[in-house]
């Protein structure tokens, strides 16, 4: 055991709740959430910032010391990676995302780059009991309660925001949501579902307006998958049901799709149930067509309403809803418009 002072704490981490001043050693269990400490090797133009534990966003340099959390990604527009079979101190593995995701990149997208190499430097100790010199590997999921399996009886009406990929205007919706309903004297919490861990997105929704937000970091969980998605889902939902608000929203990250168990929420009969609203988010029109005959034909679900940057003009608006009879709003054009559609369908919820 050995000590180190770290440079930045990424936002992964948080619920470890670290000091900069920590102990390492080169023991490495390589389960998901374990924390690590890092040295950065490379410098980059692009994708260089890391998320903090206090949200804000920090410019990464070659020679940092980081600390973050080994996990997966499988991001179409960013990187492609998995968490080692093996670690040993001094091996090279990479930052997946601005969260602070460690682990072995296999592919990147030309838009992001090569992703930063970074040294392994150690295993951050955890010492969970009060005076003691044993350490334990820190990781995120220590002492997070067990996700629930089942929705609680009482809920308010849930918008569930879709999107067709990454980058789909999925955020936007959600905060013009927020923001929209939060003016008419609603309250409104929101989560994020699925995805990478990352808090840019909730944090946003806070800046927006919701008086509480969740995202599934919170319970331990760098990378969502099939696996867990919806016991996830329940889980946020529950617990922001308890704070009491008129509505809840919920993003689900990446695409319908993607490898982060959005299908599997779907999928999820009392989940499905649950939603008073669906919106879905899309890049181009034969995208939005295309999610709409899958939601209509794998999940027997219909969306309330239509938008992203299939929708920023009328080019795209009007054919949408030539092909899908689905009203296209954009969330920066049709705020209003939006809103109208979606307090209709919360009014409805509770009659």
């Amino acid at each position: 055991m050995r000590a180190l002072i770290l440079d930045k704490i990424a936002s992964v981490t948080q619920n470890a709740s670290l000091r900069r001043d920590v102990r390492i050693n080169d023991k490495y269990a390589c389960q998901e959430g374990d924390i690590i400490a890092v040295r950065l090797l490379t410098n980059k133009s692009n994708y260089n910032a890391l998320e903090l534990t206090t949200g804000r966003m920090s410019t990464l340099k070659q020679g940092d010391i980081v600390a973050g959390a080994l996990g997966h990604r499988n991001a179409l527009q960013g990187y492609a990676g998995h968490i080692p079979k093996s670690i040993k101190t001094g091996d090279t593995i990479n930052l997946l995302n601005m969260g602070g995701v460690l682990g072995i990149c296999t592919s990147h997208s030309p838009l992001v780059g090569p992703p930063h190499q970074c040294e392994v430097l150690g295993s951050i100790l955890s010492f969970p009991t009060l005076g003691s010199r044993t350490g334990i590997p820190a990781n995120i999921a220590t002492n997070c309660p067990p996700l629930q399996s089942e929705l609680t009886s009482k809920l308010p009406p849930i918008i569930a925001v879709f999107g067709t990929c990454m980058n789909s205007g999925k955020t936007e919706a959600c905060l013009t949501i927020v923001q929209q309903l939060v003016r008419r004297g609603l309250t409104v919490a929101a989560a994020k579902t699925t995805g990478v861990s990352l808090r840019r997105d909730i944090l946003a929704m806070e800046d927006a307006g919701a008086s509480k937000t969740l995202i599934f970091t919170d319970f331990g969980i760098v990378t969502t998958q099939e696996s867990n998605a919806a016991n996830l889902t329940k889980t946020l939902v529950n617990q922001l049901a308890e704070t009491n608000p008129d509505v809840i929203i919920l993003e689900m990250g990446d695409g319908l799709l993607g490898e982060y168990g959005v299908a599997a929420i779907l999928n999820d009969p009392e989940i499905a149930q649950s939603l008073t609203s669906v919106v879905l988010a899309a890049s181009d029109p034969v995208g939005a067509w295309g999610a709409v005959e899958l939601l209509n034909h794998r999940h027997n679900v219909v969306p309330t309403l239509i938008t992203g940057p299939a929708t920023d003009n009328t080019a795209g608006s009007e054919v949408i809803f030539r092909e899908t009879k689905i009203q296209s709003l954009n969330a920066r054009h049709n705020p209003i418009e939006i809103a109208d559609l979606l307090t209709q369908s919360i009014t409805k919820a509770h009659v």
